[in-house]
């Protein structure tokens, strides 16, 4: 007696799902767990985990982390990664960049006495330009160099003015306000197209004006490198540029009381270069150049 062909039909997909089902659901799956068992690859499978000297758990080499103390600040003896925009800072839980592009020029001012629907304060928010200005200037603090770059103000703010024309987009400049210093803050430039350049007054609208940024007489390479001041794409890059670990060298020698050739000697050690010697960067991986700091160069006191 044949089926009917509807009830056939259905019965071959019955049978296709669980034989897929099988090969993969289970059976691939558990190929790719036994492969990630063989001795070279079974660390990569369990996350390419990084331990101390004491055999314990640290981290991971994939994944960048924040060598700061409690209130945020960089420890002085350690080098420091690239900025992270995932959550708090290298939170594989919040993966993400800001979401920010070149275009991102002029904060948000927080308005005095402002909150936000859950009753918390009003704290604005900074351009992209502004994060690199601040940044760069809290590198090059840090340092020791020139922390300048174009289009940023002395303070670490973004060097970006409203101006206003007599005739909307043409005609003399009738007022400049420099968008991203508050009041009562000295704006960075006096004056522009004959007028005195203003400070920003919080929760005023500025919309009428031009976006007008002042490149400023910083260096044009500056002498903090890009990955210093910009997050990743994912927010988790473990790495640095081996120019940004080079600016950070000086430092560490000093906290740790060795001369920066020792200090070099374990950069060069823990630098990767090209992958297939053409694809991406040279890079420096922090956490195992910082572990390597620890045992080979440890800090007294």
């Amino acid at each position: 007696m044949r089926l009917p062909t509807w009830l056939a039909q259905h019965l071959a997909a019955l049978r296709a799902v669980l034989v897929f089902t099988a090969l993969l659901g289970l059976a691939y799956p558990l190929v790719l767990v036994g492969v990630g068992q063989i001795p070279g690859l079974d660390g990569r499978a369990e996350g390419s985990l990084v331990r101390d000297a004491g055999g314990t758990v640290v981290g991971s080499r994939l994944i960048g982390q924040l060598f700061t103390d409690t209130d945020g600040n960089p420890i002085p003896r350690y080098f420091q990664s690239r900025p992270s925009a995932a959550g708090d800072g290298y939170d594989p839980t919040s993966t993400s960049a800001s979401n920010l592009g070149p275009e991102s020029v002029e904060d948000t001012l927080p308005v005095p006495g402002a909150v936000d629907p859950e009753g918390n304060p009003d704290e604005g928010t900074q351009s992209l330009l502004t994060q690199v200005c601040t940044r760069s200037k809290d590198v090059g603090a840090l340092d020791g160099v020139d922390g300048r770059r174009p289009f940023c103000t002395p303070d670490g703010l973004g060097a970006v003015l409203r101006v206003f024309h007599r005739d909307g987009l043409t005609g003399p400049v009738t007022r400049a306000v420099s968008v991203n210093q508050a009041c009562p803050a000295t704006p960075f430039v006096a004056s522009f197209g004959g007028v005195p350049v203003e400070c920003a007054k919080p929760g005023e609208d500025y919309s009428g004006g031009l976006v007008t940024p002042i490149r400023g007489d910083a260096p044009d390479e500056p002498a903090v490198p890009a990955d210093a001041v910009t997050a990743s794409g994912s927010g988790l890059d473990p790495n640095i540029s081996p120019a940004y670990a080079e600016l950070q060298v000086n430092r560490i020698a000093r906290e740790r009381s060795v001369s920066p050739a020792d200090v070099r000697r374990l950069v060069a050690e823990h630098t990767s270069g090209r992958d297939l010697g053409f694809l991406g960067e040279p890079r420096v991986n922090v956490l195992e150049l910082n572990l390597a700091l620890d045992r080979a160069l440890p800090a007294s006191g």
